[in-house]
């Protein structure tokens, strides 16, 4: 009798352990989904004399060095630019999108060479913090961008206005006016079908198409970009030219070429427009930084061109050359990565990125030609989807929403000024196809 008793006793020991202990895991589990999408629940980044509401311009810029990148540090001491300062609000994502990594959590694992991993479904693929003393700490990062919830899983930037500008002169020098679609195959937590769209032949997981509509010397040019779901299996692109009315495919080299004379490469796009497999990732720490997020509709905006028939306004421009968003600017927690090309050729010897912790998009980088000098510096303007058009209105998308890639050697910048739309009729499937390059462009 006193045996059983016993038994029990140790029985029932070992359940309240292994329930306790399961109680414990959900916990961590919780509190690490929690730190990486709402890092601002309980409090706020501060900086000393930094308040919401104040611009940082020539005269003060030295106080706030350690908040501002180098790149734009330097354009704010030259007097080129200067930066109004936002409260750090909260961009929280779709609840699905984080629900998708909760269900996640812990399958999630690189392969032996950069490009592979296993186990992803849907959601950010490693959400805990970056170690420091973890040696592919920067490749999860650029995971984690590359499944991110940037455009959720479709959505279109229509129209789109790419205007390129002499720094020197302010003159602007061309104006090209785009619609850019964004389809995701695979990882899908909203938009039906979830979380996969099928038949899905080529095994894709993203797809990006463009078509040009103004001037005319480049109307209907079209870019089509499909993205294998294996990292290691190169994109098929490719370029419609409509004076030439037929489709050629692109050269692996091209997408570092200027794209349309422009200031970006296709590799820009989204900050990066890439394979993981390219680049050797580093972590360099995480910071608290000057990021450029705002609400659209809080701004003074460019009332004079590209008003639409809605009352949509798009972003204005000024400063050095107008190359400049006339935007907001927030201290928010930031994950530097630094991005160094494998193939020798590539143009570049780095990218510098900035990646928010919370959205997981790239708003800032600083890049380097193959001698180690500053070459070019993207900005991406986030707006909270709450704040803009209607229909974004709790997507729980940070809207890409204005952009300013600056060559800083040719004193020449290439600017963007954005109409995002997270509507799923917009960019149907059938549209991210060579058969509709052709028919589009015939």
């Amino acid at each position: 009798m006193m045996k059983t008793k016993q038994t029990l006793l140790v029985r029932c020991l070992t359940a309240g352990l292994a329930t306790g202990m399961l109680a414990a895991h959900v916990q961590a589990s919780e509190e690490i989904v929690n730190n990486s999408f709402y890092p601002y629940a309980n409090s706020v980044p501060t900086e000393e004399g930094l308040n919401a509401g104040m611009t940082i311009d020539q005269s003060n810029v030295a106080e706030f060095k350690d908040v501002i990148d180098p790149a734009f540090y330097t354009f704010i001491e030259n007097g080129w630019t200067s930066i109004e300062v936002g409260a750090t609000t909260s961009f929280d994502l779709n609840e699905n999108y984080v629900e998708a990594t909760r269900t996640g959590l812990g399958n999630v694992t690189l392969g032996d060479q950069v490009g592979e991993i296993s186990g992803w479904q849907a959601g950010r693929p490693f959400p805990q913090e970056p170690d420091a003393n973890d040696p592919r700490a920067g490749e999860k990062l650029a995971w984690n961008y590359k499944y991110g919830y940037n455009w959720g899983d479709s959505a279109a930037i229509y129209p789109f206005y790419w205007k390129y500008r002499d720094m020197d002169s302010a003159k602007v020098e061309r104006t090209i006016k785009f619609n850019f679609h964004f389809l995701n195959y695979k990882g899908r937590v909203i938009q039906e079908p979830t979380p996969e769209i099928t038949p899905n032949p080529s095994d894709l997981f993203r797809a990006i198409y463009v078509q040009v509509l103004d001037p005319a010397d480049v109307r209907n040019t079209q870019l089509l970009i499909h993205r294998a779901a294996d990292d290691l299996k190169r994109d098929n692109s490719w370029l419609y030219l409509g004076f030439q009315r037929r489709v050629r495919r692109l050269a692996t080299g091209q997408v570092t070429d200027a794209f349309l004379g422009s200031d970006l490469m296709i590799e820009d796009f989204e900050g990066y427009n890439g394979r993981i497999s390219d680049m050797d990732w580093t972590y360099k720490g995480t910071r608290y930084m000057l990021m450029p997020f705002y609400n659209h509709n809080d701004l003074t905006l460019d009332s004079e061109t590209h008003s639409d028939s809605d009352g949509y306004q798009v972003v204005a421009f000024s400063g050095q050359g107008g190359c400049f968003p006339d935007i907001t600017w927030q201290l928010r927690k930031v994950y530097e990565v630094e991005a160094a090309p494998v193939d020798e050729s590539h143009p570049l010897s780095k990218r510098v990125h900035y990646i928010d912790a919370q959205t997981f998009t790239i708003p800032r980088t600083v890049s380097y030609d193959r001698k180690g000098s500053l070459w070019k510096t993207f900005t991406i303007g986030q707006a909270h989807p709450d704040h803009h058009l209607p229909k974004n209105k709790g997507s729980g998308v940070s809207i890409d929403d204005s952009f300013s890639m600056i060559d800083v050697q040719a004193s020449h910048c290439t600017t963007g000024q954005f109409k995002g739309q997270v509507d799923p009729e917009l960019s149907p499937p059938q549209m991210f196809n060579v058969q509709h390059l052709r028919a589009t462009g015939s």
